[in-house]
C-alpha cells in the first residue's frame, strides 16, 4: 500500500509537470498557415513621386482616391504643407519636390528599400499571429512613405505608416546631422529589422491596447508595458529580446546580471507607488542609461520597463491557465505583481 506522503509527492510531481506541459504548450508556436492574412506594403513613397512627373490634378486625385485619410494625414500632418482643402498646397509640393534633399533623400530609400519583401513576410506572419489570439480584430493597411525625418510610424482611420527615412540603417549618412533629434542610443535603431516590432508595438500601444490615464503610479506603467512587450513575445516570436525592448545585447545582459540589484532598488526608494511622473519617467523613457545605477553609465534604460517585463513573464509562467486576451484585459497591476511572486536574484550571486 501507498503511504500518504508517496501519494502526496506523486500530486505535488503531476502538478508541476502539468504546469510545465501548460507552460510548453503555452511557449510552442502556434499554427498559423490557415489564417488568411496577407500583409503586402502599399509604397506611398514611389506613388507620391509621381506627382513631380505627371500632371498634379489628376495624379492628387489618383493618390486621394487609393490613399483616402492618409493622404490627408500624410499632407497636413506628416509633411505640415498645407490644408487638403485649399489647393494653395500645390505650391507648396513644387517645393518639396525642387529641392536636393527630397533628391537625395528619395535615392538613399530607394537604394535600401527597392522592395519591401522581407517585411512583408514579417509583417504577415506578425498580423496572422495577432489574427490568432483577436480573431475579430480589423488589421490596417500598410503604407510606406518618407516624411523629411518628422515620423518614423503614423497610424490613423484604416492605417499604420512606416517612414523609411527613419529606417535606412544605423550608419546613413543622414542621422549624424540629425543628432539632436535622434540620438546615436536612438538611431543605431533605425534598421530594416525594427519595422516589423516598431508595426506592433504601435499597434498595440496606439489602437489595441491604449494606456489608461489612470495608470499613474510606477507599478501601473510597468505592468503595462510589461503586457506590451509580453504581446509582442506572442506575436514576434522570432524577434530577439533586445530589439524588442530596443536593448543592445550588452544592455539585456546587464539586466539579467543585476535584476535583483534592480529590483532591490525600487524597493528601496519606495518607487513602486510613485505617482509623480517627475520622479518616474527616467525608469520608463528613452535613455543612454539610467542614471543612479550601474557603474561607468554602463546601466540600461527603461528598468521600470523592463522589470515590467519580467514580472508579467513570471506571472503568465505561474497562471499557464490565463489566456493572452485575459493578461491585456486585466488592469489590477497589483494582483499581477504578487500572483508573479517576483523575487530575482543577480546571476552572478
Amino acid at each position: 500500500m501507498m503511504s500518504n506522503s508517496c501519494k502526496t509527492t506523486l500530486i505535488y510531481i503531476s502538478f508541476f509537470l502539468c504546469l510545465a506541459f501548460m507552460a510548453c504548450k503555452r511557449n510552442k508556436k502556434v499554427d498559423i498557415s490557415n489564417i488568411p492574412v496577407d500583409v503586402k506594403i502599399e509604397r506611398f513613397d514611389k506613388d507620391f513621386d509621381l506627382l513631380h512627373t505627371k500632371p498634379l490634378n489628376p495624379q492628387i486625385a489618383a493618390l486621394q482616391s487609393k490613399y483616402r485619410v492618409f493622404y490627408q494625414d500624410f499632407i497636413e500632418r506628416v509633411l505640415k504643407i498645407g490644408s487638403t482643402a485649399d489647393t494653395n498646397y500645390y505650391k507648396n509640393l513644387r517645393d518639396v519636390f525642387a529641392g536636393k534633399a527630397y533628391t537625395d533623400l528619395k535615392h538613399d530609400v530607394d537604394a535600401a528599400y527597392p522592395n519591401t519583401d522581407k517585411q512583408d513576410a514579417e509583417l504577415t506572419d506578425a498580423f496572422r499571429r495577432i489574427k490568432y489570439f483577436y480573431p475579430q480584430k480589423k488589421l490596417p493597411k500598410v503604407y510606406a512613405y518618407f516624411s523629411g525625418f518628422q515620423a518614423q510610424t503614423s497610424i490613423g482611420d484604416g492605417y499604420f505608416g512606416i517612414g523609411l527615412d527613419l529606417f535606412l540603417g544605423a550608419d546613413s549618412k543622414f542621422y549624424p546631422a540629425l543628432v539632436e533629434s535622434f540620438p546615436h542610443y536612438l538611431s543605431r535603431r533605425f534598421t530594416s529589422d525594427n519595422i516589423a516590432p516598431r508595426v506592433v508595438e504601435g499597434l498595440a500601444r496606439e489602437d489595441m491596447f491604449p494606456e489608461d490615464d489612470r495608470d499613474n503610479s510606477l507599478l501601473a506603467k510597468m505592468v503595462y508595458n510589461g503586457k506590451i512587450l509580453y504581446f509582442m513575445d506572442q506575436t514576434l516570436p522570432d524577434v530577439p529580446d533586445s530589439t524588442k525592448i530596443g536593448y543592445t545585447a550588452q544592455q539585456l545582459k546587464w539586466c539579467e546580471d543585476f535584476k535583483g540589484n534592480i529590483w532591490g532598488f525600487f524597493l528601496e526608494e519606495n518607487l513602486l507607488y510613485e505617482t509623480d511622473f517627475q520622479k518616474i519617467q527616467k525608469y520608463l523613457n528613452e535613455a543612454p542609461f539610467t542614471p543612479g545605477l550601474g557603474d561607468k553609465n554602463e546601466s540600461a534604460p527603461k528598468l521600470g520597463v523592463w522589470t515590467g517585463w519580467q514580472i508579467v513573464k513570471q506571472y503568465m509562467d505561474k497562471h499557464p491557465n490565463v489566456t493572452l486576451q485575459q493578461l491585456m484585459n486585466d488592469r489590477d497591476a497589483q494582483k499581477i505583481l504578487n500572483e508573479a511572486k517576483y523575487r530575482p536574484k543577480n546571476v552572478k550571486e
